[in-house]
């Protein structure tokens, strides 16, 4: 084991050192095991893992946290396995274009479709309005717990172990054409880096209208706050807005391949 992640155990573990044991019997471990393709040493972590805010009112053992902490960590291996994963598998792409693909694989929608897949919804420790709000498609809850699973799994049984699971959720999501079905959707692409990056949402507006009712040219511009822009054209506004957010990318790459 590494001292890293020896020092990392620590940092995450509760200071009373109290017991998840009545904990144990609202999850079916040996059930997670199996919809995990793990095999789990920890049984603290992992029930940590499934442990939502809403549910902590509801344990009496003092010094149990819920899985924020572990969702932390967890989120950080997450993009450092698809960023390792997509520097292998494309090399000829270049950064910025890498980081759209980073993006679009670890959003929330992608973790959403990763949780399904392992069926974590079932194993979530919830209060009753948060279980609601999960069944009403509260995307928030389930991937930041698919995130913390992950964080578990890392401090459990290593790198290696973790990058084993991130790995095989990515590579049934690049079969399935995660990555393909928006490559052509700008406006996603200027979306997604801008999340990637901390940025504000993209916004669009139309500066100019030409031609008369029937024969419309629209130019519209993109912004991300004050330190970006995309001019596009089109017949319509949409045709004009992609237009102006792969403007916007065409700069993003320019920069990045020039050092900016």
């Amino acid at each position: 084991m590494s001292s890293l992640r020896q020092w990392i155990q620590k940092f995450f573990r509760t200071t009373s050192e109290q017991s998840f044991s009545e904990l144990y019997s609202k999850i079916d471990l040996a059930q997670f095991e199996h919809a995990l393709h793990y095999h789990i040493r920890n049984r603290d972590l992992f029930s940590q893992a499934m442990l939502h805010r809403s549910y902590s009112q509801f344990v009496n053992t003092p010094g149990i946290q819920s899985n924020e902490r572990l969702e932390f960590l967890g989120d950080s291996v997450l993009n450092m396995v698809a960023a390792e994963h997509l520097f292998s598998a494309y090399p000829r792409a270049e950064e910025g274009r890498l980081t759209v693909l980073r993006a679009r694989l670890v959003n929330r929608k992608a973790l959403v479709s990763y949780a399904k897949q392992i069926r974590l919804r079932d194993f979530l420790l919830l209060s009753n309005s948060a279980s609601q709000a999960a069944e009403k498609g509260s995307e928030t809850i389930v991937a930041d717990a698919y995130e913390a699973v992950i964080g578990a799994i890392y401090l459990d049984g290593g790198l290696e172990e973790a990058r084993q699971f991130v790995h095989r959720q990515l590579v049934s999501a690049l079969e399935g054409g995660l990555l393909d079905e928006a490559d052509e959707n700008y406006k996603s692409a200027l979306l997604e880096y801008a999340q990637a990056n901390g940025k504000e949402i993209p916004r669009y507006t139309i500066v100019k209208e030409d031609g008369p009712d029937h024969d419309r040219t629209f130019t519209v511009e993109a912004t991300i706050g004050v330190g970006l822009f995309g001019m596009g054209t089109g017949k319509n506004k949409k045709e004009a807005e992609q237009a102006a957010a792969e403007n916007a990318l065409m700069q993003i790459n320019e920069k990045r391949a020039a050092g900016n």
